[in-house]
């Protein structure tokens, strides 16, 4: 397959359901963690779960970027944004993400100066356009976006460039899986492996979720017949009774991952000894800080940060959503107080986040789950 229809054909979905619906053992319930927030959009825009048997649950996983950094974080790096002469720059997704004291938007409106870029490459033109401004990327994301921020801070150096620094929230996806299947909360049967994670770390990373906890990997593509082949190598290792990480995206993904990417990481980045996530609290080893070398770039050392801790609002249950616990539609906030327009939480900010795919794509997806709880 080359081209993007023939991953949308509808008869190779009815044959790809039709298998999968044979390979289900009837009395057995299967439930399979779709890690990245990609994978969850595609599932709801496209209808994938239509073509599954009611035995056969998707769940939610950790993998939004924006939705799992911690409110705190956020006031911080508005701290940061109202230091004099300072430009703070961010993907457009945090823009409208709620802290403790107001989104970014609401900072700019008081009179920071945070502006939207499409990469950190974007933010070090701003620094070399303004001399005379300290330039500071908030960076976010897994080890997929976390290779462009360290490629930045090398040109940075190379260029000599004083007047930039990173604020680095980069987190990695293998203790993020690890404190899912350390909760006692939750019931998994498979995971559908994150494709654009994997393009960086590759497969093998995962290979202790099959070999400690006994749990069936797939790493998928994102488009429809993706998922749906993902789900029926999942199936077909549980038939045969084995626990293995495959690699289904095998178009992008090699066994190995990108050897540049992860050697830019290692240069300039190395793990923090814990950091906190959204919903599941603090995680040893799950994010990176820069480097002592690259200190000079390192906005936390430049400017005093506070550290602010803020607890997520009552009614927000977007914790429960990241651990796949609840589903979106379940949040009493959901569709009523909390939508795009005016979001309570990061998963319904998000252009990766569930409840923005539940709300702009799940609506009788919902009304049906609805209808079969009463």
């Amino acid at each position: 397959m080359r081209f993007v229809d023939e991953f949308r054909d509808r008869a190779l979905a009815k044959d790809l359901a039709m298998e999968i619906a044979r390979l289900t053992q009837p009395g057995r319930r299967y439930h399979f963690m779709e890690v990245c927030g990609g994978h969850t959009h595609t599932i709801y825009k496209h209808g994938v779960e239509d073509y599954l048997p009611s035995a056969i649950t998707l769940v939610h996983g950790p993998g939004c970027p924006v939705c799992v950094i911690p409110m705190g974080r956020l006031d911080d790096a508005i701290h940061i944004a109202r230091q004099p002469g300072v430009i703070l720059t961010t993907f457009g997704d945090m823009m409208r993400v709620p802290g403790g004291a107001g989104s970014f938007l609401d900072a700019n409106a008081e009179g920071a100066d945070i502006r939207m870029v499409y990469s950190p490459v974007d933010a070090l033109k701003i620094a070399r356009r303004n001399p005379d401004r300290r330039v500071v990327f908030m960076a976010i994301g897994f080890e997929t976006t976390a290779p462009s921020t360290a490629l930045t801070l090398l040109q940075a150096e190379r260029e000599q460039i004083g007047n930039f620094s990173v604020f680095c929230n980069h987190v990695t996806i293998v203790p993020a899986i690890k404190a899912i299947l350390d909760s006692p909360d939750l019931r998994l049967d498979g995971f559908l492996g994150p494709g654009h994670v994997s393009t960086a770390i590759g497969c093998r990373p995962y290979q202790f979720i099959a070999d400690r906890y006994r749990r069936p990997v797939v790493v998928a593509g994102f488009e429809p017949l993706d998922i749906l082949q993902s789900i029926l190598m999942l199936l077909r290792q549980l038939a045969e009774d084995r626990c293995e990480v495959e690699n289904q995206y095998t178009r992008v993904v090699g066994w190995d991952g990108n050897a540049n990417s992860l050697s830019a990481i290692r240069k300039t980045m190395e793990l923090r000894p814990y950091f906190e996530w959204r919903g599941l609290g603090f995680i040893s080893q799950s994010a990176l800080k820069l480097r002592d070398e690259y200190a000079r770039f390192d906005a936390e050392r430049i400017f005093e940060i506070p550290g602010i801790r803020v607890a997520d609002p009552k009614a927000c249950q977007c914790g429960e959503v990241l651990k796949g616990v609840l589903k979106p539609w379940q949040c009493k906030v959901f569709g009523t107080a909390c939508t795009p327009e005016t979001p309570i939480g990061t998963c319904m900010v998000s252009s990766e986040g569930a409840c923005a795919a539940y709300y702009n794509f799940g609506r009788f997806t919902r009304e049906r789950e609805r209808e079969a709880v009463r």
